[in-house]
């Protein structure tokens, strides 16, 4: 596995993939289930190296959809739910039931699909952090809920000090 660090005003990303230019894993520090380099991995910041200039362009809030290529792990329930996740635009929130609606599932299995929304191995580029409560709270972020408030004011759904979207 290649590696990177990069700076992001949500902390140093570990950005991660099997090859160049490929990514399967974004974490953020301290993100719970988030990936470690691990044994073998490599540092090539070279290898990362357009990914983390779309990231400072996202952060720059000159950037609204993500092109790199992912390639992240996951079973095949996990991935019809991050496909879902997928096709939430940018400055926009969906329920937990909203997406199970999306990815084709009965509203019985939100609970599952928070469980795939919170095992997202992309943060920020994957946009788990628009998912929100049936109430409208923000609820649940791997990240943080500080992180998740900053990502959602960078796009606009939140207002500055704001604890709920508009």
């Amino acid at each position: 596995m290649l590696y990177t660090v990069h700076p992001s005003p949500l902390g140093e990303l570990l950005i991660a993939g099997p090859r160049p230019g490929t990514l399967a894993s974004v974490t953020v520090p301290g993100q719970k289930g988030g990936a470690r380099v691990g044994p073998g991995w490599r540092r090539d910041d070279a290898a990362f190296a357009a990914a983390a200039e779309e990231f400072d362009a996202y952060f720059a809030g000159e950037l609204t959809v993500f092109h790199t290529e992912l390639a992240p792990e996951g079973t095949p329930f996990r991935q019809r739910v991050w496909a879902a996740l997928d096709g939430i635009a940018y400055g926009s929130t969906l329920t937990y039931g909203e997406l199970a609606a999306r990815a084709g599932l009965s509203p019985r299995a939100v609970r599952a699909v928070g469980g795939a929304v919170g095992a997202n191995p992309l943060s920020v580029i994957r946009p788990c952090h628009r998912v929100i409560g049936a109430s409208g709270a923000l609820t649940g972020y791997a990240g943080g809920l500080d992180r998740k408030r900053h990502l959602l004011t960078l796009e606009g759904v939140l207002r500055a000090g704001s604890a709920a979207p508009a």
